[in-house]
């Protein structure tokens, strides 16, 4: 079942005057020059509908709503309605009445803006009506519409610069494998700039502390093992000066006790 139509209002225009006009003598088209522009033989209001494809212009009393006269319009343009050729705010429409009779009026918009709208009404629904058709063709023969063709043409070529993509291949480069021990672990390398650990001294080897050369000292626990240990700078009078008589009553004391060999006398 199809879908019921419906109509709808495309344009209203509230001031509209309707004029009788003389036959057309010639193939020139209308003039509005040639009605009695200032006695018009009806006024009232204008109301264009449309319900499917056919859009109808209503000329209708402003106060009840009573339909005057009403042209049905199967095309736009078309002789159902005409411009004249000396105005743009007058128009030559076809009325019908029920009965199949017609007859030729001429209409007039006091405001441009009232006629711009009017043409423009006409102009979409029909634009509108255009665009359907082609859908409604291509929907029962869509093999006919236009295909995208992607193949190549006879004697047609590509050409690929693969010298090229080996120059930007070898530029990006890869990452060197890092080395691995035997036992399947990583070896990291150092780290940059570190330094060796400083050695011990061997044995007979001499030490500098404090500007003074420091002989190594035997330990008798040792086995004659040499132990390097920094022998104190001798006390300077200022030194002396402190210790005052503290100095002179151990004196006795630390001359009677001899230090054994290694060891460091305080």
């Amino acid at each position: 079942m199809e879908e019921a139509e419906y109509e709808s209002v495309l344009c209203v225009k509230p001031d509209v005057h309707v004029y009788r006009i003389p036959p057309r003598a010639t193939n020139r088209g209308y003039r509005a020059a040639e009605w009695q522009l200032d006695q018009p033989s009806w006024s009232g209001r204008l109301r264009i509908t449309a319900k499917g494809q056919m859009a109808y212009i209503k000329l209708e009393d402003r106060t009840s709503g009573e339909l005057f006269a009403q042209a049905p319009v199967d095309q736009f343009p078309g002789t159902a309605v005409e411009s004249v050729t000396d105005s743009s705010r007058y128009f030559v429409i076809r009325i019908e009445d029920g009965n199949g009779r017609r007859a030729f009026i001429g209409i007039g918009f006091g405001d441009r803006g009232d006629a711009f709208d009017f043409n423009v009404a006409l102009q979409d629904h029909f634009k509108w009506v255009k665009q359907q058709c082609e859908f409604a063709k291509q929907a029962q023969n869509p093999d006919q519409g236009p295909k995208l063709d992607l193949s190549f043409k006879e004697g047609q070529t590509i050409k690929l610069n693969i010298a090229s993509m080996k120059k930007k291949e070898g530029a990006a480069g890869t990452p060197r494998a890092r080395p691995t021990s035997t036992g399947g672990l990583s070896l990291l390398p150092p780290p940059p700039g570190a330094k060796t650990a400083a050695l011990a001294p061997l044995s007979g080897e001499h030490l500098s502390v404090g500007g003074s050369v420091v002989q190594p000292a035997v330990s008798p626990s040792s086995g004659g093992a040499t132990v390097s240990w920094p022998q104190p700078k001798p006390a300077t009078t200022a030194t002396a000066d402190i210790w005052g008589d503290f100095a002179k009553s151990t004196g006795s004391t630390s001359s009677q006790t001899q230090p054994g060999a290694g060891w460091v006398q305080f």
